[in-house]
């Protein structure tokens, strides 16, 4: 935050004159999150960001759009007639879809906008300088993590309206009030995925006192639960439990959900179900179904409602662990010692 009494003491010592008229004073709060916001904006490490993502959404989007007609006109899909669904997901096989890319992105920009939130504050001498006004620490840390949501849910929604728009025009084919709920769920899950990397990250933020070392923690995180978290759950599983040849089909139904729950553990792998599950209404279940249980069923999207219930849990999820983060960030950062 640059200059931070300076910009507190001109907004909150005064009030906004509009239309002749002033305003009651911002409250401390609002000020700082105002500040938050553009800090990020100008930034060159969110504008890098930005580019990388709006550079692979551009090259998706451009894909989908090449293969959109092929893709609806295949009648053995049951979601061919999800016309926008279709955009986030199609792929020709050169480039992943856009929700592939969110989930190996997605981290990347929340570790980019809170990394440094506290520890480049206190290097910098500004942080016992912003605390010594009327400030709390509990809304100078909400300030910062809800200034960062703010500026990443706008770029999540710009992305989809451009999208939108972009089928509109190239396809004529008006949008559906379904496939609409289900682009909105889809944004936001991918605010609550980056949402949490933005949490982690302010906690290693104010856990270490410089931001080249939680930088790094956080990217190792991220690293081992999308590359190496798998490997690891696989070659264990493979050592301990028994081989699925010599197993009933009771006890091979269990061991595929124990491996599926221990998977679910990263963050990722909640991401994707849940937004695999709402860009496909045809996903009935995110685990194995037994024989009695896909007998009679018939190839069809599910119901809007049915969609979100069955990624009810990948939801709550992921509110969980954003919300046990920011607490321990709240618990470390109360408890710390700030000294001029």
């Amino acid at each position: 935050m640059e200059n931070p009494v300076v910009y507190f003491k001109g907004l909150y010592s005064k009030g906004i004159k509009h239309n002749n008229n002033l305003l009651p004073p911002a409250s401390p709060f609002t000020v700082m999150v105002r500040k938050e916001v553009a800090d990020h904006v100008r930034s060159w490490r969110f504008i890098i960001m930005v580019m990388l993502i709006v550079l692979t959404f551009l090259g998706t989007m451009y894909v989908s759009l090449s293969n959109i007609r092929k893709a609806v006109a295949n009648v053995n899909d049951p979601d061919h007639l999800f016309v926008y669904l279709k955009l986030l997901t199609t792929t020709n096989g050169t480039l992943p879809s856009f929700q592939v890319f969110i989930s190996f992105l997605g981290p990347l920009l929340g570790i980019a906008l809170g990394f440094d939130a506290v520890n480049a504050e206190k290097n910098n001498g500004t942080l016992t300088r912003l605390l010594a006004q009327p400030v709390y620490r509990d809304n100078l840390l909400l300030a910062k993590f809800i200034g960062a949501l703010i500026v990443i849910s706008v770029l999540f929604v710009s992305l989809c309206l451009l999208m939108i728009g972009g089928g509109l025009i190239i396809t004529g084919v008006p949008i559906e009030a379904v496939e609409f709920f289900r682009i909105l769920g889809f944004i936001v899950m991918s605010i609550l995925y980056v949402g949490f990397w933005l949490s982690l990250s302010i906690c290693l933020s104010v856990v270490f006192k410089h931001a080249a070392t939680s930088a790094l923690t956080a990217i190792g995180i991220w690293l081992f639960f999308t590359v190496f978290y798998r490997i690891i759950i696989n070659i264990i599983a493979t050592a301990i439990l028994p081989n699925n040849s010599f197993m009933d089909p009771g006890a091979t139904l269990a061991y595929n959900n124990l491996l599926l729950d221990l998977l679910r553990i990263a963050p990722g792998q909640l991401y994707t179900d849940a937004t695999t599950t709402l860009l496909m209404p045809s996903v009935r279940s995110l685990g194995p179904l037994t024989m009695e249980q896909m007998a009679g069923a018939i190839p069809s999207p599910l119901p809007l409602k049915e969609s979100f219930m069955i990624v009810w849990p990948q939801v709550t999820g992921l509110i969980s662990a954003t919300t046990v983060c920011f607490a321990i960030t709240y618990y470390l950062f109360m408890r710390k010692e700030i000294r001029t």
